[in-house]
């Protein structure tokens, strides 16, 4: 009888046990450890983490509620030893498991990286770099690297022109090296054989479309005249005609502040000064935005070739085919100008 009673405590003792292992075994597992009081959360796993490092940022951020069971299942499933760099967006409410799977996997949340309009190409490493890692002196190494520059199809004059101001999903791990490849394939992903056959028709390689395109956005803000300015320069060029746009001679200037183009500022000796020498400056003035483009290579067709603004101050302009009209649409604005008191 007496160790029948012994059994029974036994049995007892380990049935307790082993529910209680079943009990926490599903806690550990099965019960939401992550993200339970906040909606989601973004985790920044750098280079050559170390599981501590994961740790003390999900605590920083009081992602975990259970660090304990946390650390007893990244250990059992081998995270320790297997952690990729990365941004993970944690859903809420995750389980110790289906966590650990996501951060071991590697399936990191991508991240827009967006630039809208740039002057120089100097302004790149700062605009792009921003939501990732890239290093912005490193990338502007190879932005002026004439080696690099040079294998990716350009030079330093007009390396600019790779780049299209867009948005882009990248992620957060991307390097120097590899968002320079990323802009380089969107590069030649635009320039599909739809587009190369348009430049051609007009004369022009992919990089002379661009530098028109930056002209053409430097002289209007107004997205329906762009492909109107676009005709125009068009015209000058297949008529052997100086563009003699004013945008180019306040970036052969390179001051940036000049808001009215003076005859000081035409006798800079620049080859982007357009009133002294001919064709096409040798690179971009500005980073073209892709309806600029689109612009020039569905340029409208007509006779004008000069340009002035409109005396209503709207931010459009009057288009002339003779010169005697363009003087005459300049008469009308400067005498806008002087009802105002503005200067010439």
């Amino acid at each position: 009888m007496k160790a029948r009673n012994i059994y029974l405590v036994v049995f007892s003792g380990v049935s307790v046990l082993g529910i209680m292992l079943i009990v926490y075994s599903y806690q550990v597992f099965k019960n939401p450890n992550l993200i339970v009081r906040q909606e989601q959360g973004e985790l920044l796993i750098p280079e050559k983490a170390t599981i501590q490092q994961v740790l003390d940022s999900l605590t920083a951020h009081q992602y975990v509620e259970d660090v304990v069971s946390f650390m007893f299942v990244s250990k059992l499933l081998g995270y320790h030893d297997n952690i990729k760099p990365g941004r993970y967006i944690l859903s809420k409410n995750l389980t110790n498991i289906d966590a650990v799977r996501r951060l071991r996997s590697g399936a990191q949340t991508p991240v827009n990286v967006t630039f809208t309009n740039a002057r120089l190409k100097e302004e790149l490493p700062e605009k792009l770099c921003r939501n990732i890692t890239a290093n912005p002196d490193e990338f502007y190494a190879l932005l002026t690297n004439p080696k690099k520059v040079k294998e990716l199809g350009f030079d330093s004059l007009t390396i600019a022109a790779m780049f299209l101001p867009n948005t882009y999903e990248m992620y957060w791990t991307t390097n120097a090296e590899e968002l320079m490849a990323r802009m380089k394939r969107e590069y030649d992903r635009f320039w599909n054989e739809a587009r190369r056959k348009k430049a051609e028709a007009l004369g022009l390689t992919p990089i002379q479309v661009s530098i028109l395109a930056s002209i053409v956005q430097a002289e209007t803000i107004k997205s329906d005249e762009k492909s109107t300015v676009a005709g125009l320069y068009i015209n000058r060029l297949n008529r052997g005609m100086l563009l003699e746009a004013d945008p180019t001679v306040v970036f052969a200037n390179k001051d940036f502040t000049i808001t009215r183009v003076l005859n000081k500022h035409l006798k800079v000796d620049s080859p982007y000064n357009t009133y002294k020498y001919s064709g096409l400056p040798p690179g971009p003035i500005n980073i073209p935005e892709i309806s600029s483009i689109e612009a020039v290579l569905n340029y409208k067709k007509h006779n004008y070739i000069f340009m002035c603004a409109k005396e209503d101050f709207s931010g459009y302009h009057n288009f002339a085919a003779t010169n005697r009209e363009h003087v005459n649409n300049a008469n009308r604005y400067r005498r806008a100008l002087s009802r105002r008191g503005i200067k010439n």
